[in-house]
């Protein structure tokens, strides 16, 4: 998903409003686009809340995400959490735990679970969603400050996040904040001893944790994808259906925190997270602010030529019969929202995300609440910048409130 700019760049003109770089371009699927064309928009998502007019609110929520639940198909056994705290360290004006939990399948989940030291009260939270961005290697990394950072990490964070950690930066304005690793990311990779042969040789003569071998992994785990996407379909179940699941867990393990205040908790991320934040957001009632950074289109806008940019993360057999991009993330409304979209974005179409734009809008707007959405256009091409991270952090401070500081 992110970053294909060394693919797309030759594709990009700076500084020139466009629809999308491959617009020029002929159709992914040739003249069966047309086909793919008609059955997008045979007929509004009977779902969405702009599709008829729903009687009782929340019986409509309750009828939408059970529908959502259905297709999403994963059900694991339930486990306890059995969390605990692995380690502990101050990083200037925070204290930092790296926690980790069960989960009925794989490895423990590790994470890092960041609060300031010098407020008190309970805290507002925030569960801090990494990206995709084609880096399987990292997962909660990615978007929080560690000691001695790899080169590869700093490069990647310079490009997706102008250097910053974003989730450490958070925690400093006086939110706690988890960061946890999800499925296939980080602590929940697959592990390299446990693929087969031909995987395994890749890795020959390369040192662990060397930028070598983090490449040849990230690579690896790029290819595997479509067999990991089509296994878990074969199943009969989906890939968000397990993000989904990962991430309430993680919402489960906050509300086991008694620094934090279960009545204000928000989430959050890009691109990948971004996805993860619609999933989150629109099925999880205990999120009460959400913001949606460089994922949002209808799914419309994503099929000519879009797909293809996309992690197989993604996809909800039928789900668009019921519900597009943004009337997902809307059953959370009237409860805040912001989404922030980039204008060059290369993952999306300008016009799938103004779409996406409108409709949320009309949503808030006939809910009678229009100022608990938010959706900010800005310059540039995939990322959640400094400027972006600074209106994020001001709508999680509005909506969630600011932690009391400790006297002197």
């Amino acid at each position: 998903m992110f970053p294909r700019s060394l693919i797309l760049k030759p594709y990009l003109a700076k500084g020139r409003k466009q629809r999308s770089p491959l617009t020029t371009m002929k159709p992914d699927i040739g003249i069966y686009y047309e086909l793919v064309d008609i059955l997008s928009r045979s007929s509004q998502p009977s779902l969405s809340y702009m599709a008829k007019e729903w009687p009782e609110l929340e019986l409509w929520r309750i009828q939408a995400r059970s529908e959502v639940f259905k297709l999403l198909a994963f059900e694991p056994p339930r486990v306890p959490l059995d969390a605990t705290t692995d380690a502990k360290r101050e990083d200037r004006d925070l204290v930092v735990e790296e926690i980790s939990y069960d989960m009925p399948y794989g490895p423990r989940a590790h994470g890092f679970f960041l609060r300031p030291r010098k407020k008190r009260g309970r805290l507002p939270a925030v569960v801090a969603l990494h990206d995709h961005g084609g880096f399987k290697y990292f997962g909660k990394e990615k978007i929080t400050a560690v000691p001695q950072e790899p080169p590869k990490l700093r490069e990647f964070k310079q490009e997706a996040y102008e250097g910053r950690s974003w989730a450490t930066e958070l925690a400093e304005r006086g939110f706690a904040v988890l960061s946890m690793d999800t499925f296939l990311f980080g602590s929940r990779k697959i592990p390299v001893e446990s693929m087969n042969d031909e995987f395994q040789k890749r890795f020959n003569g390369l040192e662990a944790g060397s930028k070598e071998y983090i490449q040849a992994y990230n690579q690896l785990a790029a290819e595997l994808e479509h067999v990991i996407a089509k296994t878990i379909f074969a199943a009969g179940s989906t890939w968000p259906g397990v993000f989904a699941y990962e991430d309430r867990r993680s919402v489960d393990y906050l509300l086991t925190r008694r620094e934090v205040d279960p009545s204000r908790i928000g989430c959050g991320g890009l691109s990948g997270g971004g996805l993860r934040t619609i999933f989150l957001a629109g099925l999880d009632p205990r999120i009460r602010c959400a913001v949606c950074v460089g994922f949002m289109s209808t799914f419309h806008e994503l099929l000519r030529n879009h797909t293809r940019l996309h992690t197989w993360m993604l996809y909800v057999p039928h789900l668009p019969r019921f519900l597009d991009m943004p009337d997902l993330i809307a059953l959370r409304a009237p409860a805040p929202l912001m989404v922030q979209y980039n204008k060059e974005d290369q993952l999306y179409t300008l016009e799938g995300q103004e779409q996406s734009d409108r409709k949320l809008k009309q949503i808030y707007g006939k809910m009678g609440c229009p100022e608990n959405y938010s959706g900010g256009f800005y310059a540039g091409p995939h990322k959640f910048d400094a400027q972006m991270q600074e209106d994020a952090f001001q709508w999680f401070e509005k909506w969630l409130g600011k932690a009391e500081q400790t006297p002197p």
